[in-house]
């Protein structure tokens, strides 16, 4: 397999202490509670915002995807205030373009014209999900080699990871990619050598 040589986000892997929540379930309310808005779980009608690079905080279209090109990390933004919800690194989503035909029916539901929107922390230690195998359609984490199938639920191909990557349901909303509906799935990552972290470190 040839792994894209496209620019990626750093990957951060680190333990991180800001924030300490368990990364399932109650995570999220806790955050939103401590944290506002910009740490809040995505939201029905939120827009996707792109998250890193020269064009970070701009909407992403559908036209903005290629069928087959390496996944773009994303950030919800609240339509109506503007608040993009990045204080939590739980809130990042990585966005790829597929042909819907290869999608399994499960993901074609949650997609929007082939395009499908996954957590971008790897369930296993929360690195950020930045590689991409565009022959056989898969992403990859770099730091310990678990693979993700996009086309089917983003479920666990090969590697450590213990559960796929949550997926999050689209839509198209005044030609901008939006958010349908809430994480489906686990979102957060196993801590090393066992219990739940959302910033463990590898």
């Amino acid at each position: 397999m040839t792994e894209s040589t496209v620019s990626r986000p750093a990957c951060r892997c680190r333990r991180r202490s800001l924030l300490k929540v368990i990364a399932v379930g109650v995570g999220f309310p806790r955050l939103a509670a401590a944290d506002g808005e910009e740490s809040a779980p995505p939201r029905k009608d939120d827009w996707l915002v792109v998250a890193f690079g020269a064009r970070a905080g701009q909407p992403i279209a559908p036209d903005d995807l290629e069928v087959g090109a390496k996944q773009i990390f994303a950030y919800p933004q609240d339509p109506a205030t503007g608040v993009v919800r990045n204080g939590s690194r739980l809130n990042q989503v990585i966005v790829v373009r597929l042909d819907p035909a290869e999608l399994a029916t499960d993901t074609r539901a949650r997609s929007i014209d082939g395009i499908v929107a996954y957590s971008g922390v790897c369930t296993h230690t929360g690195c950020d999900v930045t590689d991409w195998y565009g022959d056989v359609r898969r992403f990859r984490c770099p730091c310990h080699e678990s693979e993700f199938d996009p086309k089917d639920g983003a479920r666990v191909i090969g590697g450590p990871a213990p559960w796929p990557l949550a997926a999050l349901p689209l839509k198209v909303v005044d030609g901008r990619l939006a958010v349908a509906g809430e994480f489906e799935g686990q979102v957060g990552f196993m801590q090393q050598p066992g219990g739940l972290d959302p910033f463990g470190g590898i």
